[in-house]
């Protein structure tokens, strides 16, 4: 069985674990602090056998360890396991030297998430278009400088002449999602409204939040597969 498989069998009961209510419930009350199986019981509501099998689906898990109670060494306490959440996340991808966010005109989501990425990751990124404009949009630049972000309004770039072999290239726009093939195929891809379209600065400023959240999601699997020479001190 490779590591891979192996970490997505362990997701997945964890994942399987969680899809009760009451053992959520219990995950959260463990979160706060270690309990008994009887505290557990009186703060939940929840009859002692109940709480018995749910604890024991938690533990086949691997989310919830038992251990003596170094007081009066009969009763038992409960605890999650310090890394036992952080199994969730996807498996971190390999290989990547930096990431690259293309969109058509490379002038507004391409641009926000770039400067979003240098911002929240502090690793080489960049941005590109497959039919790049002359210049950055205004409102795109406008929205970055409301958030304490730079962006240069002539830094615009054709996709053929920014992406490395080692890059990780990230769609932003459904057209350079479905225009790009061969070795430069974007290997993740984000369907954000082009906010150019409405031209409003209510529309930049949701583009602006939906690359934000979306980056806070994937950059822990990516950073970690970052080479430490792309890393920017």
């Amino acid at each position: 069985m490779t590591t891979e498989v192996a970490s997505l069998q362990a997701r997945a009961r964890i994942h399987a674990a969680l899809g009760d209510p009451a053992r959520l419930a219990v995950v959260d009350a463990l979160t706060l602090g270690d309990a008994s199986p009887g505290e557990i019981a009186h703060d939940l509501g929840m009859p002692t056998n109940l709480v018995a099998h749910h604890v024991k689906v938690l533990s086949e898990a691997g989310l919830v360890v038992r251990s003596r109670s170094e007081g009066d060494r009969r009763r038992t306490y409960l605890r999650l396991r310090p890394d036992a959440l952080t199994t969730l996340t996807p498996t971190p991808l390999t290989g990547v030297g930096r990431v690259v966010f293309v969109c058509t005109r490379n002038s507004a989501r391409s641009q926000l998430a770039a400067a979003l990425w240098s911002d929240r990751t502090h690793t080489s990124t960049a941005s590109a278009g497959t039919q790049p404009a002359e210049r950055v949009h205004p409102r795109a630049v406008a929205v970055a400088h409301r958030h304490g972000l730079p962006l240069n309004p002539t830094g615009t770039a054709h996709v053929a002449d920014i992406v490395r072999d080692d890059d990780l290239l990230i769609a932003v726009c459904d057209n350079a999602h479905e225009e790009l093939t061969g070795p430069i195929r974007p290997r993740l891809h984000w369907s954000v409204p082009d906010p150019a379209r409405v031209d409003t600065d209510a529309a930049f400023e949701a583009a602006f939040v939906d690359l934000a959240a979306r980056i806070d999601r994937v950059a822990p699997v990516v950073t970690s597969a970052i080479s430490s020479g792309d890393r920017r001190d």
